[in-house]
């Protein structure tokens, strides 16, 4: 089921903070996506029906299996982006990764395969 633009922020920035902490809490993802918190909770409830996300009230939010699996898709799309447009364009890092945040909503698969194969043929 293909997501918005809005529901993929929310799930990879989950995702990287869950990475980086074991869970999130409301406020961590409005201070990483620079959003207000009753933003973020509306978002939560709505991964939470979808059941993307495990949320306690007032408490921890952590992936479920689906949610990680989704939220881990597209941080490797992010990732692939901002790596070919450094490797391809030799744009810096931070720019590709601002660029690649953009981009990872909007690519077709033809495209993100494409940037795959050419970033596997710089490694071999």
């Amino acid at each position: 089921m293909p997501y918005n633009e809005s529901t993929e922020m929310y799930l990879e920035t989950l995702y990287i903070l869950q990475q980086e902490h074991g869970h999130a809490h409301v406020a961590d993802v409005a201070n990483r996506l620079n959003i207000t918190m009753p933003s973020v909770s509306k978002a939560m409830n709505r991964l939470r029906e979808l059941k993307l996300i495990n949320k306690q009230a007032y408490g921890a939010i952590t992936l479920t299996k689906e949610g990680e699996t989704i939220s881990k898709r597209i941080n490797r799309k992010h990732n692939m982006i901002a790596d070919y447009l450094v490797k391809s364009l030799k744009l810096s890092r931070e720019d590709a990764l601002e660029n690649a945040c953009k981009i990872e909503h909007v690519i077709s698969d033809s495209a993100m395969n494409a940037i795959m194969h050419f970033l596997e043929s710089e490694v071999g």
